[in-house]
């Protein structure tokens, strides 16, 4: 096991890494950026380095400094949590190179799941379900654009290779605006991710988003952690998450989750990743992968009682996978709401003191947050301030938990999306179960509507 790690990170993951350090019993490093001096994970850490001012370009972006915290430091190893450079091939390439770990896949596998398209190419050699549509990029004859369009079926979808994160895609309705879209796709791709290739693929209508969790060792084994209902989705923005998905058929995910640990195993994987699917007609279609720990992965251990993060940290030592398939049972139901320092309706960012932070607590209740009391919500970074996990025996009494979670926590100085979540834990569709990844957003329009008619 290392001795020291360096966490790449701020924020709650950062904290979440720094705890499962120290229950390993490894020391760690807090890197951290002028306006996160005060942040709780820097005070708990062993030892702490600035790393540069508060834009995260000169900071938690910037690969030289945070090599050069290892170095000072004597770190073994470096988990870079997820967002900025988590998924970045070169920055992993990096820290190996200069004899540090990085706590996350090999860099040419994040090379390889981080282009769409040899991504989608190298799932369907493992048999991995995944969306109809052009086999790899498409050519630059518009001719066959057209073809390829016409024999997939609109609607289709424009994505971007390098693109993530809801951006780099285009949704064409008619082959009048196709042409068009392919060109703005690969100019708006080109300039965002420095990759101007573009893919086509079926655009469906309606399907929800549904994701495997995987681990994986160096030395050839797999399993897959069940999965993850994430449909409920403002601008491809995950709001709420749950474990396992409402409605799904145990052994259709038993084949697809077999088939993600075999990919795995055929593109060497290592540590912890995620592929993500729409789901719909009984159907899964495979997205992309990530390569890295997700935001909603503590719902996952809630109902099988793995620690994701530490098991990236013992696979990145180079411990064998101590868990075998059959290891793997789920428990319960979980549920996540993402609680964000913004406007609960109109989502403006809402930066600032926090003048009280009082998280609930209970039976079944998990809270993953670096806020407290007096903290200063910087207004450089993502407005995300915390996760609040509820967990039952089953789906209702998971839903009612966080209903008591919501209206028990407390936080004034700021605004935070709190009443949405009590607005979402109400409503019938998501009671019911499978909303499609369009649901919110309609639903938030329907309101805004009313509101306007008023």
């Amino acid at each position: 096991m290392f001795g020291k790690v360096l966490i790449a990170n701020r924020g709650e993951i950062a904290l979440r890494v720094l705890r499962a350090c120290r229950e390993l019993g490894v020391k760690t490093v807090a890197v951290h950026s002028e306006a996160d001096t005060e942040a709780k994970y820097v005070k708990l850490a062993d030892e702490s380095v600035c790393i540069g001012p508060a834009p995260s370009g000169q900071s938690y972006l910037n690969i030289p400094a945070i090599i050069s915290a290892a170095e000072v430091t004597d770190a073994e190893a470096i988990h870079p949590g997820y967002g900025f450079l988590s998924e970045n091939a070169d920055f992993a390439e990096r820290v190996e190179t200069s004899g540090f770990a990085f706590i996350g896949p090999r860099p040419e596998t994040i090379r390889l799941m981080g282009d769409k398209v040899s991504a989608k190419n190298a799932m369907k050699d493992a048999g991995v379900p995944c969306v109809p549509g052009s086999e790899g990029a498409l050519p630059d004859d518009p001719k066959e654009i057209t073809k390829i369009a016409r024999a997939v079926g609109y609607p289709v979808i424009i994505k971007a290779a390098g693109g993530g994160g809801g951006r780099g895609m285009r949704v064409v309705h008619t082959e009048a605006a196709l042409l068009n879209a392919v060109t703005m796709t690969r100019s708006e791709a080109g300039a965002a991710f420095n990759n101007p290739t573009v893919y086509m693929e079926k655009f469906l209508e309606n399907p929800r988003h549904i994701e495997i969790q995987v681990l994986s060792d160096s030395f050839g084994a797999s399993v897959y952690l069940g999965e993850r209902d994430c449909s409920m989705q403002r601008r491809h923005q995950k709001v709420i998450e749950e474990a396992p998905a409402p409605g799904v058929n145990r052994r259709i995910i038993a084949r697809v989750g077999e088939r993600c640990a075999e990919a795995c195993r055929r593109i060497n994987y290592r540590g912890a990743g995620t592929f993500e699917f729409l789901y719909e007609n009984g159907e899964f279609y495979f997205i992309e992968m990530n390569t890295r720990v997700q935001v909603e992965h503590p719902v996952t251990e809630q109902v099988t009682g793995v620690d994701i993060v530490q098991a990236q940290i013992r696979i990145a030592s180079g411990e064998k996978l101590w868990l075998k398939q059959r290891d793997i049972e789920i428990r319960g139901h979980a549920i996540e709401c993402r609680i964000n320092a913004e406007d609960p309706f109109k989502f403006t960012p809402s930066p600032g003191k926090i003048d009280t932070w009082h998280p609930p607590g209970g039976p079944g209740i998990r809270v993953d947050s670096h806020a407290y009391s007096g903290y200063t919500v910087p207004p450089h970074y993502d407005s995300m301030i915390g996760k609040v996990i509820s967990s039952g025996e089953d789906r209702g009494q998971a839903i009612r938990r966080m209903r008591i979670a919501l209206s028990e926590m407390m936080v004034t100085g700021i605004k935070t999306n709190i009443p949405l979540h009590q607005e979402l834990m109400l409503d019938e569709r998501f009671i019911k179960g499978g909303t499609s990844i369009h649901y919110l957003e309609e639903k938030l329009a329907a309101k805004s509507d009313a509101n306007k008619g008023k």
